[in-house]
């Protein structure tokens, strides 16, 4: 599935975004008391000695979890080497593994993102690509959102000749509710630039990808 990469938000149009939903964040003694409720709802005892402590626990673990909300995909991509010795060609990164949580059901989405670009006279610290993957994963996601802001970022902070972005994963939405089909796996992709307008570099990104495997 080819997701369309939109354009991200300026800064400071995010940052406003960002302040405004602050404010109006639950306090983390509200946010304790929810899950004191749910663990009601579904029928257990939060009094009892094993969940006297799961209301907390479970806050201090959305907090890291869901901490893609608090960072800048374009502060995090800031910086780029212009000294690439006149490199021009693919930089993949494969077989990135992540796990983000479904924005429908709030379960794990576990998987691995593939992502390539062409230069255009800078590069990126590779370990930055693998930041930005983990960023946007740490967010309520689809699958197609995903692919497509992780494409997006890059094409936006680095301006390469084109980016490429391939996501597989497991849906626990998929594998442990509903249709429970464990094992099947979902595809996504976004290109940009000379990717998605030149289909031989789209064949030469895929062949990459199979190169190792």
């Amino acid at each position: 599935m080819d997701a369309i990469a939109p354009k991200i938000e300026p800064e400071n149009d995010r940052e406003t975004l960002a302040n405004s939903k602050a404010a109006e964040r639950p306090s983390r003694e509200e946010a304790e008391a929810a899950v004191h409720t749910l663990l009601r709802w579904i029928g257990d005892d939060p009094s009892r000695e094993g969940l006297l402590d799961t209301p907390a626990r479970v806050v201090k673990a959305y907090e890291e979890l869901f901490s893609g909300y608090t960072k800048s995909a374009a502060e995090m991509l800031g910086r780029t080497f212009d000294e690439v010795a006149g490199y021009d060609d693919i930089v993949l990164v494969k077989s990135i593994p992540f796990h983000t949580h479904c924005e429908h059901h709030m379960v794990p989405v576990v998987g691995k993102a593939h992502v390539a670009y062409l230069p255009n006279g800078s590069v990126l610290g590779l370990s930055k690509i693998a930041r930005v993957v983990d960023l946007f994963a740490r967010r309520l996601q689809t699958q197609e959102s995903l692919t497509a802001q992780i494409a997006a970022s890059i094409q936006d902070s680095l301006d390469p000749k084109g980016v490429a972005v391939m996501i597989e994963a497991e849906h626990m939405c998929m594998s442990m509710r509903g249709i429970e089909k464990q094992g099947s796996t979902t595809l996504t992709t976004t290109f940009t630039g000379a990717f998605k307008n030149d289909p031989d570099e789209q064949v030469r990104f895929m062949t990459m990808l199979r190169m190792s495997d």
